[in-house]
């Protein structure tokens, strides 16, 4: 009988393609099978579409955050997490939530406090477009470089933490969060983390991050990061 809770943090923004497909790969049964409960969130980060119908259509529940942006969404839903165990992914079915019960079995074997993953050991062709390979590759020798970080993937958006974390991170940024909580995690709080190889899929739907003024900002906030916190 699972006696733990874990809660899956998904951030959405008008992604009525993908959002079924990604609650529907959740393996509830086998998570429950290593002694969980599972809680499913999905954050509606100002949706004009039926990405919040269809979530919880599939069995999510809905937590609107009307103030768009990733940053924003995933605050909000770590706010209303209530699992000792947070993972995180997009709403877009571009990560394997089938691999949800080994993240955790190996955050539970190796007692880590924060795993993240990285998309890059068996990255699909058609997953990533060269400009944002490009990008990542950039920003992640950045992180290595002005925070002694061993991050192949800076960027990714997958992460299975414990929740107790939290309180010793200053998440502040929006759009960086991803490598920012990363920094805080692995840097500044010393948790005990491991960066862990996962395959990325293609995207459903339309992306909506991207592009040079993106990644300028992320590179101008890894350097803002390390000059002061």
């Amino acid at each position: 009988m699972a006696d733990r809770k874990l809660t899956i943090v998904i951030p959405a923004l008008n992604e009525e393609l993908g959002i079924e497909k990604t609650v529907r790969a959740i393996p509830t049964a086998e998570i429950d099978k290593i002694g969980y409960r599972t809680q499913i969130l999905v954050v509606d980060n100002g949706s004009d579409d039926r990405t919040a119908e269809l979530a919880a259509r599939s069995g999510a529940e809905v937590v609107p955050e009307p103030s768009r942006g990733y940053g924003t969404a995933l605050k909000k839903g770590f706010a209303a997490a209530d699992g000792d165990v947070i993972v995180t992914a997009d709403a877009d079915a571009t990560y394997p939530l089938e691999d949800i019960p080994r993240l955790v079995q190996i955050l539970d074997s190796a007692n880590l406090e924060f795993i993240t993953t990285n998309r890059f050991a068996f990255l699909q062709g058609a997953a990533m477009s060269n400009r944002n390979r490009i990008g990542n590759a950039i920003l992640s020798w950045t992180m290595r470089l002005l925070f002694r970080l061993r991050i192949e993937d800076s960027q990714s958006g997958m992460w299975v933490f414990r929740r107790e974390i939290l309180q010793n991170l200053k998440l502040t940024s929006n759009t960086p969060l991803s490598q920012e909580i990363k920094i805080e995690a692995c840097h500044f709080a010393r948790c005990r983390w491991r960066e862990v190889p996962i395959l990325y899929h293609p995207r459903s739907g339309k992306a909506k991050l991207g592009g040079w003024k993106v990644g300028t900002g992320n590179l101008i906030h890894l350097v803002k990061k390390r000059l002061c916190r």
